[in-house]
């Protein structure tokens, strides 16, 4: 029998959260910024300058802060549509096989956005309205999906020891 599974712990699963929460927070202003600059268009036929930089910025790292926590909550979808017949470790390594795939391309996509990050902090490179620098959020997605690949590596191992 598989033992309860509640809430992870440890330093994973309260960079997840964080993250989460950060996404969460960065979601709500990015809402509030919306509000603000349409009242404002409204008021006074001009936007709050730089918004829609502001917005994209926002809703990115909003998402990018989610992934961590939904990989280690087994919050996304899984279909069964061919596979709900086998036995429960058939599955149980299955679905390891897939979470393995999900931390190869978590992986990736942290290196590539730490290349990234690098690469525009050396050149310099700014949004176009305000010349805000972009490095950081760049940044602070590679770190994203680093957690990301390291819950979904915790899944891997937890379901390929049959205990999913």
């Amino acid at each position: 029998m598989a033992e309860p599974f509640g809430p992870p712990r440890g330093p994973v699963a309260g960079l997840a959260r964080g993250l989460a929460l950060a996404g969460g927070a960065a979601l709500l202003a990015t809402a509030l910024l919306t509000t603000w600059s349409v009242v404002q268009r409204w008021l006074t036929r001009q936007p709050v300058p730089g918004d829609f930089e502001l917005v994209s910025l926002g809703s990115g790292l909003a998402v990018m802060g989610f992934l961590a926590y939904g990989t280690l909550m087994r919050s996304n979808i899984l279909v069964d549509s061919f596979t709900g017949w086998l036995p429960r470790r058939v599955n149980d390594l299955i679905d390891a096989v897939w979470a393995l795939v999900w931390v190869g391309a978590a992986g990736v996509l942290a290196e590539r956005l730490l290349l990234g990050a690098r690469e525009t902090l050396s050149s310099g490179t700014t949004t176009m309205v305000l010349g805000l620098p972009t490095w950081w959020a760049i940044g602070l997605g590679a770190l994203a999906f680093a957690a990301t690949a390291v819950a979904g590596l915790y899944w891997t191992l937890r379901l390929a020891r049959g205990r999913g």
